[in-house]
């Protein structure tokens, strides 16, 4: 392995970081009924990576079992207890825990606790993931045809 191909070719480095306060409110949803704060979007990161800080209130629930074909998912567990389904076994995930889900790799997320929960998604390579959280909720008004469309854009793959 080694490193990927050189991207920068400046001689003198350049002021373009990108700094989101921890207290930064949710870009979508709220705090109390669930948020997520967009900390590094495919745009930012220029298709390298997305990183994603998901607030779940308790008894939040979370999508069924799928994969993805495209996009590898991480997910890294900063407080409360979320479950998260590996493709074999679910696993009740605290604080520090980490899964690395491949492309393919089936699996999937809950928070079935009586307190809230937060982690962090990594999608790589980046992908703009935003439109997807965003317009979830409305899955239900769309016909069949368009969510199977809107699913096969956002590279999700339900087997349940």
């Amino acid at each position: 392995m080694s490193y990927p191909p050189q991207v920068y070719s400046g001689d003198g480095g350049e002021i373009s970081a990108h700094f989101r306060s921890a207290d930064a409110a949710p870009d979508f949803g709220t705090h109390d009924e669930g948020g997520i704060h967009y900390l590094a979007t495919t745009v930012t990161t220029r298709g390298e990576f997305g990183l994603y800080r998901v607030e779940m209130r308790e008894n939040a629930g979370g999508p069924k079992t799928h994969f993805h074909r495209c996009i590898s998912e991480s997910f890294f567990i900063l407080d409360g207890t979320v479950r998260l389904f590996n493709g074999a076994e679910w696993i009740d995930a605290h604080s520090g825990d980490f899964l690395y889900v491949p492309q393919g790799g089936l699996h999937a997320f809950r928070n079935d606790s009586d307190a809230p929960a937060q982690m962090l998604l990594l999608f790589t390579p980046g992908a703009p993931r935003e439109e997807y959280f965003e317009n979830l909720s409305q899955l239900a008004g769309y016909t069949d045809e368009e969510r199977a469309r809107f699913l096969v854009k956002h590279d999700s793959y339900f087997v349940e």
